[in-house]
């Protein structure tokens, strides 16, 4: 396992010859998309891409990112926050997520000191943020993403999205993916024999997606793994666009206390192929979470 770091804003991770993933935290983005550490591309051991990045219908979706789309009246998302019997608004209220330094950026492990500020300028979260590749196989690998968040505004933060605010299925806050278009009307298959899009809303210890390639005859697999403890609700869709994101707030708001921490730990496997049912209840199994 190989990090390179290329100027001042981006890691890349290398195993086999292959860029596994970028890590850019120094983004260079308007202050509408909410700047925040984004990893894109993301690839398979073949070299395929399974993250999108900036697509036209969300400019602020970039590959995988930690987000929070309602956080106390602020959104550290990007784009329009959803605001109940108006729909999505424009507001100056978009945060942005900083690098402050790496504490460790070797081997296949990353760590990480960022803060959250409000666009008026507050601090209002301190993170700590690991993110560790293992498990690799002969066509798969994993990246763990783990995550302490801190509150030190003063005062209680409310996590939320737009489900809370009123729009049904809506979700979203937290990590989350955004796969490439020629993914759209992939196949979403869910632990304890679930799947399909109507695990919008609904827990499962894992979530898969199958999408396949354009250009190439190729199909790949990302499959997620919530935090064991937590116990999210997925958001995931399969059209308009590819989407998975185990939601830390989707119908029911949560407050964090000041000074309290909430720590959360999820894992993505990248995997080559269209992996069926069987064989990702194999990958469970051998690999306990």
């Amino acid at each position: 396992m190989r990090i390179e770091h290329v100027g001042d804003h981006t890691l890349t991770v290398h195993e086999r010859g292959v860029e596994l993933f970028q890590y850019v935290y120094r983004p260079d983005m308007p202050p509408f998309e909410g700047p925040k550490p984004y990893l894109h591309p993301v690839r398979t051991l073949a070299g395929d891409v399974v993250t999108a990045y900036r697509p036209h219908d969300h400019r602020w979706h970039k590959g995988v990112q930690m987000t929070v789309s309602h956080l106390s009246g602020e959104n550290f998302w990007g784009g329009g926050s959803y605001v109940r019997d108006q729909g999505y608004v424009d507001l100056p209220n978009i945060g942005v997520m900083r690098h402050e330094e790496f504490t460790e950026a070797d081997g296949g492990r990353i760590a990480e000191r960022l803060t959250w500020h409000t666009q008026a300028g507050e601090h209002w979260v301190y993170e700590l943020r690991e993110l560790t590749v293992r498990d690799v196989e002969d066509d798969s690998w994993a990246l763990e993403f783990a995550t302490t968040l801190t509150n030190v505004r003063g005062e209680a933060l409310v996590f939320g999205s737009p489900t809370t605010n009123g729009r049904p299925a809506a979700g979203y806050s937290g990590l989350f993916w955004r796969g490439p278009r020629a993914f759209t009307d992939g196949e979403i298959v869910a632990a304890e024999g679930q799947g399909g899009p109507e695990m919008m809303g609904r827990p499962a210890a894992w979530l898969a997606y199958v999408g396949r390639h354009d250009e190439v005859d190729r199909a790949s697999t990302l499959m997620f793994f919530d935090d064991p403890e937590y116990g999210s609700d997925w958001f995931v869709r399969n059209t308009p666009f590819p989407a998975v994101n185990p939601s830390l707030a989707f119908a029911e708001e949560f407050a964090l206390p000041p000074g309290e921490t909430l720590g959360v730990r999820y894992r993505i496997v990248v995997a080559d192929g269209a992996w069926d049912r069987a064989r990702l209840d194999a990958y469970a199994k051998d690999h306990p979470w």
